[in-house]
């Protein structure tokens, strides 16, 4: 993993370099800006489907621990306030944590 860290930091440096004078510290702050995007897993990643009569929402983690993706399903009709049904639904994922 750290192969593909090394490869992505050069590509970023390489882009930002092109053509342009570097300032060190813009590389320094994009440096750290970007490693730690690259470490950190996703708090919360979900997906919504279009289903007849209300939608579907997967959320999606990952447990590095157990080394094994995490899938929960909720369904929302379409009589029911998405948003609130969104929020209960990330505060109890994020609970889960």
């Amino acid at each position: 993993m750290n192969w593909l860290k090394r490869k992505i930091r050069r590509w970023l440096d390489s882009e930002r370099v092109s053509g342009v004078e570097e300032n060190k510290y813009a590389t320094a702050s994009m440096n750290s800006i970007s490693s730690r995007d690259v470490n950190s897993d996703p708090t919360l990643q979900f997906k919504i489907y279009n289903a007849i009569g209300g939608k579907v929402v997967e959320f999606s983690r990952y447990d590095r621990q157990r080394d094994k993706a995490l899938h929960n399903i909720y369904i929302i009709g379409k009589d029911e306030d998405f948003g609130a049904k969104i929020a209960k639904i990330a505060m109890l994922e994020t609970l889960k944590d």
